[in-house]
């Protein structure tokens, strides 16, 4: 795919040996992508299930995994900001512009999710698997329920819509330019 006008210098033939994240960073990174998948999956499909012992069971894990996100999330951005190896862009230009402009974007929105999910399930006081409620805040008016569930809703579909993105360049990287950068966030033993 031609690059002129988009990027000053056409993406690398390969990415060099040593130009991979670290171990952390590649963990955080795919379980981030391992939770939001399946968070978003459970978000569309507990809502189809007759209400339950079934149903209040996947809500309830979701309610668990979104917590179990914003601790990796945490961890991520903490790791990223303190101890996380800092690679050179693939490109310049343009091109780099869209894709920090793209990991930003996917930080921001992956914390209003979080902090929607938690709002959300603390202004129900939701109870996750009859163990524990969350901690209520809020008077339990039904409009600002429903308003924090649309909200968490939007933003957990731009979130993918985002992250569809971004795995779509990435795709493009390595098979159109053939560049080989998807190697950065590849596991170290399949190196």
């Amino acid at each position: 795919m031609p690059t002129e006008g988009i990027s000053r210098l056409r993406p690398r033939v390969q990415v060099q040996r040593y130009e991979h994240y670290d171990a952390a960073t590649i963990w955080l990174h795919w379980s981030t992508v391992a939770l939001v998948v399946i968070l978003w999956s459970l978000g569309q499909v507990s809502g189809w299930l007759p209400r339950g012992s079934v149903r209040s069971g996947l809500w309830s894990t979701h309610v668990v995994l979104g917590l179990l996100l914003a601790l990796i999330l945490g961890m991520r951005i903490l790791w990223r900001a303190n101890f996380g190896i800092a690679l050179p862009p693939a490109d310049v230009g343009l091109l780099n512009w869209l894709a920090k402009g793209t990991h930003h974007a996917l930080y921001v929105l992956l914390l209003a999710v979080v902090v929607l999910g938690i709002a959300n399930a603390s202004y129900r006081t939701y109870d996750v698997y009859g163990i524990f409620s969350m901690p209520r805040f809020g008077d339990g008016n039904s409009v600002t329920e429903r308003r924090l569930n649309s909200w968490h809703e939007w933003t957990a579909n731009l979130t993918v819509l985002v992250a569809l993105f971004h795995a779509a360049a990435a795709f493009g990287h390595e098979f159109i330019w053939r560049d080989h950068l998807i190697a950065r966030m590849r596991p170290p033993r399949d190196r």
